[in-house]
């Protein structure tokens, strides 16, 4: 069974109302006059980082994308849970901890507990976290409440994780140092947008961070809201970084809007909203289903691959 059918799977187990019927990013409780947010996810070597990455750099990301999921639901984080399969180098779980206790420091997190466990020999490096959260209020937004004619935004710029990854991965490279650092930096070193999370979440009618890629997590809130995402492939912002070792061709809008990893804030919103932050935006919300691409007035096709599905 694909990773799908096996969600949908859980979902009938997952018939709490905290959990939102396992359709958005976090589960959400009453907590006195507030909401408690989690999440959980995981990094498995080979899969979500490169067996010759930084040890520092994955214990970062491990923390990043998880804050990630709060930073979509408005919420500050309070603490963490983590679960680690150790293997037998010791010198990178000696890194590791060297990255988690920076990331955990740069966010203002605690580390709460957890479990370790071993992965055997030759067994890949997995780790997981739990990271909870409170969002004051009651508006803890979700991917279900797009409606036509609701504008479409992003933060910050899309594409340069997986420029980035194609530097560490050696199927590109950057002429410059500092260009190849920065996209460096957004692949190993993604930065969750929790303050604009939670100046947004208020105001928006529907946000999510995206993971897997700009078009294929617009799908998740167009299936959720029962709208159509239409995207202006055009108007999808790309950095000076990115644009310098990758042009910004509709081949290279594509890989950017696909690529995944951004860690940036996709909402959507009532286009007479006041949104308080700097956003991009990128199309509308119009009756119908599924994602659509447009640039400079025609449509462009969807690619095959709308982002990154585990198997």
């Amino acid at each position: 069974m694909t990773e799908l059918e096996f969600i949908d799977q859980l979902k009938k187990l997952a018939t709490h109302p905290a959990a939102r019927g396992l359709c958005d990013d976090a589960a959400v409780i009453p907590f006195g006059r507030h909401k408690l947010v989690m999440t959980h996810d995981m990094l498995v070597e080979g899969v979500h980082f490169l067996p010759e990455a930084d040890a520092a750099d994955v214990a970062w990301k491990l923390v990043a994308v998880n804050l990630s999921d709060l930073a979509a639901k408005g919420a500050k984080p309070m603490g963490v849970l983590m679960g680690y399969s150790r293997g037998n180098d010791d010198i990178w779980d000696a890194a590791f901890v060297r990255g988690l206790k920076e990331a955990l420091a740069s966010f203002s997190v605690p580390l709460l507990g957890g479990d370790t466990v071993s992965s055997g020999e030759n067994g890949r490096r997995t780790m997981g976290l739990t990271a909870f959260g409170e969002a004051r209020g009651h508006i803890v937004p979700a991917r279900s409440g797009a409606a036509p004619g609701h504008s479409i935004y992003v933060t910050g710029n899309i594409g340069d994780a997986w420029a980035g990854l194609q530097l560490a991965s050696g199927t590109a490279q950057a002429a410059d140092f500092e260009i190849s650092a920065a996209l460096l930096k957004a692949h190993n070193r993604p930065a969750p947008r929790l303050e604009d999370g939670r100046a947004l979440s208020p105001l928006v009618s529907s946000m999510m961070d995206i993971s897997d890629g700009l078009l294929l997590d617009a799908s998740r809130i167009a299936d959720a809201s029962n709208v159509r995402m239409e995207i202006d492939l055009g108007e999808v912002p790309l950095s000076e970084p990115f644009v310098a070792v990758f042009g910004e061709s509709e081949d290279a809008r594509m890989k950017a809007a696909t690529g995944g990893d951004d860690y940036q804030l996709l909402l959507t919103a009532s286009p007479e909203t006041v949104l308080p932050t700097k956003l991009t935006k990128i199309g509308q919300c119009r009756a119908g289903s599924g994602v659509s691409l447009v640039q400079k007035g025609e449509e462009v096709g969807l690619p095959a691959s709308l982002g990154f599905v585990h198997a």
